[in-house]
């Protein structure tokens, strides 16, 4: 018993000065250039849509508001409300920054889903374009998955443009949602 003890106390001993060299655990990490990023999309907008439902379907239009907040300072929250083909939809967002992955992140819900979207993509070189790439219900068959991604370009501090695509059996990506979103003044 008193080898226990004395082995619990040299322990102790060896681990106090690690622990007082080891950085704060409750400090966060300073944030990376990747997460300025992120400031471009807070604030409040109005959105106009167009969605094409299928080949040669006529497009379907739509107006709603976002509202995007930053957390903290690695991630964007953002609540978009609007109608969808005569259905009032809600839907949030986020996107942050993993630095591990050295990916962006991020997820997506809405009123008319029942799956959670989990993005992973990149900003390009221009640092004006955040591709998110996923995988979800596909809508000519919600039991089978295909991949699909959300394209945003910052086209000003007050305008961008989401393209939505979706890849077909084929390979073939093919635009099936068009959003602008301007700043409210």
């Amino acid at each position: 018993m008193q080898k226990f003890a004395v082995a619990g106390i040299v322990a102790v001993v060896l681990a106090v000065p690690s622990l007082s060299r080891a950085e704060d655990p409750f400090k966060p990490p300073a944030p990376r250039k990747e997460h300025e990023f992120l400031k471009h999309f807070a604030g409040e907008w109005e959105t106009e849509g167009e969605m094409v439902a299928g080949p040669g379907m006529p497009p379907v239009k739509s107006k709603g508001t976002e509202s995007a907040k930053l957390l903290g300072d690695f991630w964007i929250v953002s609540e978009l409300k609007g109608e969808c083909m005569g259905v009032q939809m809600t839907g949030v967002m986020t996107v942050g920054y993993d630095a591990k992955k050295q990916k962006y992140v991020g997820t997506w819900v809405c009123s008319m889903c029942d799956w959670l979207c989990h993005y992973e993509g990149t900003v390009d070189a221009t640092g004006k374009v955040l591709t998110l790439e996923c995988e979800g219900p596909s809508p000519a068959d919600p039991t089978k998955l295909v991949k699909m991604k959300d394209v945003t370009e910052l086209k000003d501090k007050d305008h961008r443009v989401l393209k939505s695509y979706l890849q077909t059996e084929d390979g073939k990506w093919v635009q099936f949602l068009t959003m602008t979103a301007t700043r409210k003044k």
